[in-house]
């Protein structure tokens, strides 16, 4: 049952989350262009672009062998700013010298689509962060991993960032991409339950 799920999403850190729960989806990216949502409201950016990439993929695949594609989208609301991926390694150190001490809250967009259906889920989930006052040596060495680059708000607790993060309130999962209980009723409200989608082989089939 698991192998007709989709994760529509090219983040090895949600897929690791849905397989550490037991859930081996197939990965198909959306390629869906990020820069063509531009909202005040990081929750509704995220959630927007969620839909996108979901919509897009579920477009794509074979319905023979698919009845569910998710999307997630990931943004950090910090001091009124919507922050996706950072630019390039400038925008990143710049980012973390202002984050640094202060708190932001990280907003992750999810979609299901049911493809037989066409019936949509769509949830948004919060959880504030809390960063450690790192040293501009520690920002520059971070940086310079590369790490920063590839996720929103330029940090990680699930890698080299974990430690330059001194507490979260919410759902851990969240912050990585992908909330576990909000996915898990999502799937609810379409029927099935979290427990059928279990799967111990691995392959996505």
């Amino acid at each position: 049952m698991a192998g007709r799920f989709v994760l529509a999403s090219a983040s090895p850190a949600r897929l690791a989350t849905l397989r550490s729960a037991g859930v081996h989806p197939r990965v198909v990216v959306s390629g869906v262009d990020e820069s063509q949502v531009d909202d005040p409201d990081a929750a509704v950016v995220a959630v927007r672009l969620a839909e996108l990439k979901a919509r897009a993929v579920a477009a794509a695949v074979d319905a023979g062998d698919t009845s569910w594609v998710l999307g997630c989208d990931s943004v950090l609301a910090f001091d009124g700013a919507v922050l996706g991926k950072p630019d390039d390694a400038a925008d990143a150190v710049a980012r973390w010298r202002l984050m640094r001490g202060g708190s932001g809250v990280l907003h992750t967009g999810h979609c299901l689509v049911d493809v037989d259906s066409g019936r949509e889920v769509l949830r948004a989930a919060a959880t504030r962060v809390y960063f450690a006052d790192v040293t501009d040596a520690e920002i520059a060495a971070y940086v310079a991993s590369g790490e920063p680059l590839n996720v929103a708000g330029a940090f990680t607790v699930d890698g080299l960032g974990g430690a330059f993060v001194r507490g979260m309130e919410g759902d851990p999962h969240n912050v990585v991409g992908i909330s576990l209980p909000v996915v898990r009723e999502m799937f609810a409200e379409l029927g099935v339950r979290w427990t059928d989608l279990w799967n111990g082989t691995g392959d996505g089939s």
